[in-house]
């Protein structure tokens, strides 16, 4: 900062920084009024409760505690105001001990100690302090509300490499009216990923439908897709078309196609190969040219092997694949998906909540995130819906993120001795279940290639088998 700079935001500190003064009546009234002089909005009190309600409704940031005074000493309003608000910056006045007395103080949280007979120059240079401190985070807030709206990507926001490659393999992507397969974990963001393809697309102008193909059974799920006629099954009142029919011209998004029944499957082949649906009930063929982008967390060619999905079709979805990557995958993300979740759910609940204390910063990223995106969306709006203070603390948090997490492969006290192929066995099965079962994100973990994963696997069963056999 250059010395203009400086004295723009020592000047602006002053104005706008409300110091709250918690001493005895004549006490407060001498540290007030000098205060005033120094150009600081000052609110004074003897009552320890009023200045900690008063935290509590974010009147102030900065509080001045004499530490022998009132009904609870200057170390327990500290450790209470830190309490209600992590983000509070406390200075203990104090005499007797004051070496002993400042290191405490430090070590609990506090922002200065000063010593009887106050040092007026030391006060006020611990508040310019102060005031340059919240003008370097203010200009940072207002850096990063630039770095977020240029790292926007249609409702996605990252700028890990992973991401990125994300980014740009939907721009190389969008520009051709052809099928895509989005593949990735639950809660990933892979329903943004197809809305950007769309809003990139040649046809952005036209309808996005979107289908979740788990949460229908066949019957609803083809009327669904393909429209039905009048009579066509009980309840089925009028004609109606189908989402094919509604999105023609645009782009139809199916997600979750991994659980599609196979009977499902070959009527969908149909609509990729002829571009063509009948209404259920209808004899009539009706053309439509859409764009298909499917998704699923289910690994496809497992799933071909096992013949529950069916090969043609795969080769048909797969020609364009994008591969959404966990949050794990793209933890250093994590503090600016932070901040957009802040923006979106201070505005839709009226909240200022500013950000995340250094300690709930810490928990988040200790976490493995097995909800991904999704998750974590719901853990920044429900603590700052719940949050008192101007920044969440620990005790906003969800339950299970109050609690520590040990490591997936922590040893633990019922060690033993065993052998390297035991070792192997119970290291791959706490992959697969910090994995939640995704085979292909277990063997990039592992470092090892899916074939020789699945080959593990079979070479498990048949043990398995012969035990029982011999048992």
């Amino acid at each position: 900062m250059t010395l203009v700079t400086e004295d723009r935001v020592v000047l602006t500190a002053r104005r706008t920084l409300s110091v709250c003064v918690v001493s005895s009546e004549t006490g407060a009234e001498l540290i007030g009024e000098n205060l005033e002089r120094m150009g600081y909005p000052v609110y004074t009190t003897p009552s320890a409760q009023d200045a900690l309600g008063r935290i509590r409704n974010g009147q102030h940031r900065v509080v001045l505690v004499e530490m022998g005074h009132g009904e609870m000493t200057g170390l327990e309003f500290l450790e209470r105001a830190l309490e209600i608000d992590p983000g509070v910056y406390v200075i203990l006045i104090g005499d007797g001990r004051p070496v002993e007395e400042a290191v405490e103080s430090i070590k609990r949280g506090a922002w200065d100690f000063i010593e009887r007979p106050i040092d007026w120059i030391h006060l006020e240079r611990a508040l310019e302090r102060l005031g340059e401190e919240f003008g370097r985070r203010a200009h940072i807030r207002d850096l990063e509300e630039r770095l977020l709206s240029h790292l926007e990507f249609h409702g996605i926001v990252g700028r890990s490499p992973a991401i990125i490659d994300v980014f740009e393999r939907v721009q190389k992507i969008s520009r051709h009216f052809t099928n895509v397969l989005v593949v990735g974990p639950t809660g990933s963001g892979k329903e943004l990923v197809a809305w950007a393809l769309h809003k990139l697309s040649p046809v952005s102008s036209q309808r996005f439908a979107v289908c979740n193909c788990s949460a229908l059974v066949d019957t609803l799920l083809e009327s669904q897709l393909f429209g039905h006629v009048r009579g066509a099954f009980t309840g089925a009142t009028d004609t109606r078309p189908g989402l094919f029919e509604y999105a023609n011209g645009g782009t139809v998004f199916l997600d979750e196609i991994g659980e599609m029944s196979l009977g499902m499957q070959s009527k969908l082949l149909r609509v990729i190969e002829n571009r063509e649906i009948q209404r259920v009930g209808s004899p009539e063929v009706r053309k439509v040219d859409v764009r298909l982008v499917a998704a699923t967390n289910r690994d496809l060619r497992a799933e071909v092997m096992a013949g529950r999905f069916r090969e043609d079709l795969f080769y048909r979805l797969s020609t364009l694949e994008i591969r959404v990557p966990s949050l794990a995958e793209r933890i250093e993300d994590l503090p600016l998906l932070v901040q957009f979740f802040l923006k979106k759910y201070n505005q839709a609940y009226g909240k200022s909540v500013r950000g995340l204390t250094r300690r709930a910063q810490a928990v988040l990223l200790r976490y493995h995130w097995p909800g991904n995106v999704r998750e974590m969306e719901n853990v920044v709006s429900s603590a700052c819906l719940t949050a008192e203070s101007s920044f969440i603390d620990i005790a906003d948090l969800p339950p299970h993120l109050q609690k520590p997490h040990p490591a997936a492969l922590d040893l633990d006290d019922t060690w033993r001795p065993v052998s390297l192929d035991e070792v192997r066995r119970l290291h791959i099965g706490r992959v697969l279940e910090f994995c939640a079962g995704n085979r292909v994100r277990a063997a990039q973990i592992l470092g090892i290639g899916r074939t020789s994963l699945y080959r593990h696997f079979k070479r498990e069963s048949r043990l398995k088998a012969k035990q029982m056999k011999e048992a």
